[in-house]
């Protein structure tokens, strides 16, 4: 059975490191929560600020990191939670992003609404160059609105 259990950012973005596939840990969050099975973590999740400045509007909260160890519903646990508590400090949508290729069931299962494609490209500039290590593609934005 899974268990809904607190975790630090520090501590999430451990089990980030050592588990996500595609992106490292994040800098800063609002809040995290961990998933449990017989005691040992098995998925974590990540909320924030969105990253987009454009979507920062102090009413939207972005599920920046979803990282599982492949536990059967763990996604499905975390999302619901950091929606709910998203929605129980006065957040009135939670985003997030998914890669084309990992197809969105989750996100669907627990009543999340795909936008389309969203994002993609590098984030450097002239004035501030930057070396790319995350996926540069387009990816689907999901929103679950209170």
């Amino acid at each position: 059975m899974l268990e809904l259990t607190p975790i630090s950012l520090k501590e999430a973005n451990l089990f980030v490191a050592e588990n996500h596939r595609h992106h490292k840990p994040v800098v800063g969050c609002k809040f995290a929560v961990a998933v449990s099975k017989n005691d040992v973590v098995v998925g974590v999740g990540i909320a924030g600020r969105p990253v987009s400045r454009h979507l920062d509007d102090g009413w939207t909260l972005e599920v920046t990191r979803c990282c599982t160890d492949g536990t059967r519903n763990a996604p499905s646990k975390i999302y619901g939670a950091l929606s709910r508590a998203g929605f129980a400090l006065g957040y009135r949508k939670v985003i997030t992003y998914t890669m084309p290729e990992e197809g969105g069931t989750t996100m669907r299962a627990v009543g999340w609404r795909c936008l389309g494609l969203a994002g993609g490209g590098s984030w450097s500039t002239k004035s501030r160059p930057r070396v790319d290590k995350h996926p540069m593609q387009k990816k689907l934005r999901w929103e679950l609105c209170k």
